[in-house]
């Protein structure tokens, strides 16, 4: 796929991290983008300065996605990407002592829940919506008609003390990624997951320097954090590579994450 402003695209989770970085690379080669996010100061201050169009959405919600597409597709027409990079973190152990009170509990069954209607449930949302979407487009070259790309994370993979939820919503991003490019493999839909490890974003950002600077000697090479930059290149090469599809792919620096 060529991306220049014959293309446009929608990046949840757009307003901020790594959702903000796709955004303006894309915006930055003409692709028209339409930020999907809850955050609507961000995302409108962003969406303005790159020309693109802001869609307040929360991806629980039918309505939302639904809204959200219907004012991105008559701003820009039919999107031909979408990047998923919307999604929360969570941490709890499973069950165990608590140390202010010595009861035993365990994880909250509510957040368990609403990591998995987020990271994973969420994800699908839009891809369904989006695929839908792009199927009744006409094809490029080699009958291509999109692309969608999402973020799962390392913890897919390698989950640590407290990621349960977490881990368990990534890890079906990346289950879900074969058998969708095989749903849509007839249709001229292409998807691919990426697995980021540890990335400077806003949340990142907010930790103490001597926590960030651990956090980046553990990384095997380069001994730094990732730079949101970075994985909107993986994005851009995703999307223009035609053969990129079905693929879930690491960019971590070679880490492993440790179990705590």
């Amino acid at each position: 796929m060529i991306l220049d402003g014959s293309v446009s695209a929608v990046v949840t989770g757009g307003a901020s991290g790594l959702g903000e970085a796709t955004a303006r690379k894309l915006a930055s080669l003409g692709v028209k983008v339409a930020i999907f996010d809850m955050n609507d100061v961000r995302g409108e201050a962003l969406a303005a300065e790159l020309g693109g169009v802001f869609c307040k959405v929360n991806v629980t919600s039918d309505a939302d996605v639904d809204a959200g597409f219907a004012k991105a597709r008559a701003a820009h027409g039919q999107e031909r990407i979408l990047v998923n990079c919307a999604g929360i973190a969570t941490a709890a152990k499973t069950a165990g002592f608590d140390k202010k009170t010595g009861e035993i509990k365990h994880f909250a069954l509510d957040q368990w829940e609403k990591t998995i209607q987020i990271n994973l449930i969420g994800t699908f949302r839009c891809i369904a919506k989006s695929a839908a979407g792009m199927i009744t487009g006409t094809p490029l070259e080699h009958g291509e008609r999109g692309v969608i790309i999402n973020t799962a994370s390392v913890a897919a993979q390698d989950g640590q003390i407290g990621q349960s939820a977490y881990s368990a919503s990534k890890a079906g991003v990346v289950g879900m990624t074969l058998p969708i490019a095989r749903d849509l493999m007839n249709d001229g839909v292409r998807i691919n997951t990426i697995l980021p490890g540890i990335f400077m974003t806003p949340m990142m950002a907010g930790m103490p320097q001597n926590v960030q600077d651990a956090l980046a000697a553990s990384v095997p090479f380069p001994k730094r954090l990732g730079n949101p930059a970075e994985y909107a290149s993986l994005v851009v090469e995703m999307c223009s590579n035609g053969y990129f599809n079905g693929e879930c792919v690491r960019l971590d620096g070679a880490i492993r994450m440790a179990p705590r």
